[in-house]
């Protein structure tokens, strides 16, 4: 373990200069001072630190392959912080393993999450505010992932402001396991055109090919960064935008979040044209592969962007299909019977998922399926209340005022519970303003 073998300090100073960088080696003195306009020492600058033992903070996370918690590591670097220090500024770190998970798709496929250690993500996270500092400023300025005062919604209202001038068809770009098919050669070459720190550049490329641990095997890393570090957004940035600028260069609109692209074209014939060339560019120049069932050319209303499509007429914006499918699953785990909270337990939970997934679904224009989904959300409520109920079920109609012919006849019914939840006497019983009183929030509520 690396923490056998480095010499422990009693405090943690975070500033390339500190009075304890003088206690360890001459060797790492005279590296400080070489290395002191580098970009390593840009790193390992003090105000660069703090931003990233608080990010790291703040982000939590599962433990790496040590176990080590993000709790832990504040006090672990108070200890340790000098002599992992120093084996940056001369080269000497190793980064740990990552440990990959598997996180189960929509579609029964898996994607695969690397969790780094987290001294790993605090030095990752360090690295990647200086590469972001470095390079945001010469990225094209239709990529809209994972870049400062840049967001999704900027990237849809484009894209829709984009459709309504008259482009009429949508290149469907699919990028096939996108973060796993990375080439490290062509992504180092690409760092190295703004870094001449080599130092920097080997520890980069020593995160890339740090290896994976799966169920207690490990294996080696030749291609892809993998999902969960915080350097993998800046690197897939750096690499995509060999893309960008080669669209731009050719004279086409679109819009990119991460591995989301959209190509604007006016025709069906231009659309397929332009499928090819961009496929053929991506395979043989970036090394990346494009999935050819998931890509297409077509109507923007056949497509989904970023969780959102464009409705037929008007073009205005829509949630797309799968995120309501999405939220339905997580409505029903949420109200599931088996669950044995307390209704306003529910209601907390409840409030909690569909205020987040209205803060970036509620820019949808189109709001039909909004209110669909409030009364569905309603009636799940109703349906689990009635399964709560049990045999009292005649006793609540009555306590909350339904009548007594209603309330036997519905407590006496052979339907199952899901029928009953929008009867009239459920309805009387629990009314919208019911639900609005407990808390619940309105998706179509502005």
């Amino acid at each position: 373990m690396k923490s056998e073998r480095i010499a422990s300090v009693k405090q943690l100073d975070l500033s390339p200069g500190s009075p304890e960088d003088e206690s360890c080696t001459g060797k790492q003195t005279q590296s400080a001072s070489t290395l002191l306009s580098s970009m390593m020492a840009q790193v390992l600058e003090r105000e660069n630190l703090k931003r990233a033992l608080k990010q790291v903070k703040r982000n939590k996370g599962a433990p790496g392959i040590d176990g080590m918690s993000v709790n832990e590591l504040s006090g672990y670097l108070k200890q340790h912080w000098v002599s992992i220090k120093a084996e940056l500024l001369e080269g000497r770190y190793r980064p740990n393993a990552v440990r990959q998970v598997e996180i189960p798709k929509p579609d029964g496929s898996k994607r695969k999450l690397g969790i780094p250690t987290v001294v790993d993500r605090f030095i990752q996270q360090a690295i990647a505010q200086v590469l972001q500092q470095q390079w945001d400023k010469h990225f094209h300025n239709n990529s809209y992932g994972f870049r400062p005062k840049r967001s999704a919604h900027q990237a849809v209202k484009y894209a829709q402001h984009t459709i309504q001038s008259g482009y009429s068809r949508v290149v469907d770009l699919d990028l096939k396991s996108f973060f796993d098919e990375v080439n490290h050669d062509r992504l180092m070459k690409r760092l190295q055109t703004r870094m001449t720190d080599k130092v920097l550049l080997r520890l980069i490329n020593r995160y890339l090919k740090a290896g994976i641990e799966l169920n207690g095997h490990r294996e080696a890393s030749f291609k892809g960064v993998p999902q969960g570090g915080p350097l993998s957004p800046i690197l897939s940035n750096i690499v995509l935008d060999e893309l960008d600028w080669e669209l731009h260069r050719r004279g086409h609109l679109f819009a990119r979040y991460a591995d989301d692209c959209i190509i604007f074209v006016k025709s069906q014939i231009a659309g397929e044209r332009v499928m090819k060339s961009i496929t053929r560019f991506i395979e043989d120049s970036l090394r990346l592969k494009v999935n050819t069932q998931k890509s297409a050319v077509d109507r923007p209303k056949n497509r989904t962007f970023l969780g959102f499509t464009f409705s037929q007429r008007g073009n205005k914006l829509k949630v797309a299909a799968k995120a309501i499918l999405k939220l339905k699953a997580t409505i029903r785990q949420l109200t599931r019977r088996t669950r044995g909270h307390k209704f306003t337990q529910i209601i907390a939970d409840l409030k909690v998922s569909l205020l987040g997934w209205k803060a970036y679904f509620g820019i949808a224009e189109v709001l039909s399926q909004l209110r669909d989904l409030d009364k569905w959300i309603r009636r799940k409520l109703r349906c689990y209340l009635w399964k709560q109920w049990g045999r009292a079920g005649y006793r609540n109609l009555r306590r909350l005022g339904v009548a007594v012919r209603l309330a036997w006849n519905t407590s006496k019914s052979a339907h199952g519970p899901w029928r009953i939840s929008q009867s009239p006497a459920l309805y009387y019983a629990l009314p919208n303003r019911y639900f609005k009183h407990l808390g619940l929030p309105s998706l179509v509520a502005r």
